[in-house]
């Protein structure tokens, strides 16, 4: 969909994203605005339907999803019915592949077209039956004998060739997502790894320079991923997370899960340096026996997780490649707990940090994948020169009618603007 306005401008890009995790299923709808993704609209729902990328409980899925877009249709007046996703796989395969193609548009010029060719024909026979291709990612084009380029576009020669990294997956995997969102009211515009999310919204100049790495702690997984000068190389994921913390505080504590998660996310901290002593919390454990914990008690043994789980993520990272690193940076929402950083520069090199996300309305490490899926697209979209929005010009002006209704019933709510704090104020209008 490639939208213009009366004037024949491009219009708003509006993304929805959505990541489907094993914990959570996250949705956001943002506009790009410079290239950079602002909040529109973002939801969270538990949900515990997909277990190793696999969808292993469909209802219970499809009712997370189904809850998660009430949710944003409940804050923004209209629902969404398309998106790019976001999925795991373990049984992803990646191959470097090399193509070419005679040049035969007019003055023998490369365009889109010829890019998509050649891509067609790099994918034709290293698909299986069985297999269904989930990304492509050029590392260079080529036009006859010329430097290697990142986009051909506009340039003239006679041959084009693209060596590039695909990324594959069993055709299972992918038809019950497809299938999932169908039954939604989806429409998936685009499909790729959640870890390709993580790397676009650490990705810099520095970063890409290099070998680069990117460790994102979740729940119950941990993904780690190597990227070669921006290209991704690498990726495997740890069956463990930050579940095991709440293991840890139930069997120690005798607690519910609701128990101790509700202290790791809002009690404790990550490094026993910060915590306090006299900070106590009063609880009933599952015996019905009141109990008292302190700050210092409880952060002893979250540091203790937490540096076995990145001792677990350093060691994959030595399995996945012998390369020096030159950086490393760590995500996922424990990656919050006060502390967390001074425990990563003890057990990494200098050349380790903590990703810090800003975007307000989602300043949490735990959306850098969703945040990441949106610059994803846009950056596919910018190479091929379209303008696209997931929300049709009509309604923009069902949003415009209702935010005018809006603030003439709530001239003393003003926070709740959303969609005129956005569609004004980001954008300069």
């Amino acid at each position: 969909m490639i939208i213009k306005n009366s004037k024949g401008d491009s219009m708003r890009k509006i993304y929805t994203s959505i990541e489907l995790g094993s914990f959570s299923i996250k949705i956001l709808v943002c506009e790009m605005i410079n290239n950079n993704p602002y909040v529109l609209a973002l939801s969270n729902t538990k949900c515990k339907g997909i277990k190793n990328g696999y969808v292993v409980d469909y209802e219970e899925t499809k009712n997370g999803i189904l809850t998660g877009l009430k949710k944003i249709e409940d804050m923004l007046g209209f629902k969404v019915k398309e998106a790019v996703i976001g999925i795991n796989s373990e049984e992803k395969k990646f191959d470097i592949l090399n193509g070419e193609i005679d040049i035969k548009s007019e003055n023998h010029l490369v365009g889109n077209s010829e890019i998509e060719k050649l891509e067609h024909e790099l994918v034709m026979g290293n698909v299986l039956e069985k297999e269904e291709l989930l990304s492509i990612i050029p590392i260079s084009f080529q036009v006859d004998d010329k430097e290697p380029t990142k986009d051909p576009k506009g340039m003239e020669g006679n041959v084009l060739s693209l060596k590039a990294v695909i990324i594959k997956v069993p055709k299972g995997v992918l038809r019950s997502y497809l299938d999932l969102f169908k039954d939604c009211g989806i429409k998936v515009v685009d499909v790729t790894l959640s870890a390709l999310g993580d790397y676009y919204e650490v990705r810099n100049k520095e970063f890409d320079s290099g070998v680069g790495a990117v460790i994102n702690i979740g729940y119950d997984k941990i993904d780690v991923s190597v990227y070669n000068k921006g290209i991704m190389i690498k990726y495997e994921t740890i069956p463990e997370g930050s579940k095991l913390i709440e293991n840890d505080l139930m069997y120690m504590y005798h607690l519910k899960r609701g128990q101790a998660r509700k202290i790791k996310e809002n009690f404790a901290v990550g490094c026993t340096k910060y915590a306090d002593v006299k900070d106590t919390m009063i609880l009933t454990n599952k015996e019905e026996e009141e109990i008292t914990i302190n700050q210092l008690e409880v952060s002893e043994v979250i540091e203790s997780r937490i540096v076995y789980l990145l001792k677990l993520a350093k060691k994959q990272l030595n399995h996945l490649t012998n390369r020096e690193i030159s950086n490393i940076i760590v995500t996922g929402g424990i990656s919050e707990l006060a502390g967390f950083s001074d425990i990563v520069e003890r057990e990494f090199d200098n050349n380790t940090t903590v990703l810090d996300i800003k975007n307000m309305g989602a300043r949490n490490n735990m959306y850098s994948t969703i945040l990441g899926l949106t610059k994803y697209f846009n950056n596919k979209l910018d190479f091929k020169g379209i303008t696209y929005s997931m929300i049709k010009e009509e309604e923009f002006n069902n949003i415009q009618n209702i935010e005018s209704e809006r603030n003439r019933n709530n001239t003393n709510n003003k926070d709740n603007n959303i969609i005129n704090k956005v569609f004004g104020y980001f954008s300069n209008e």
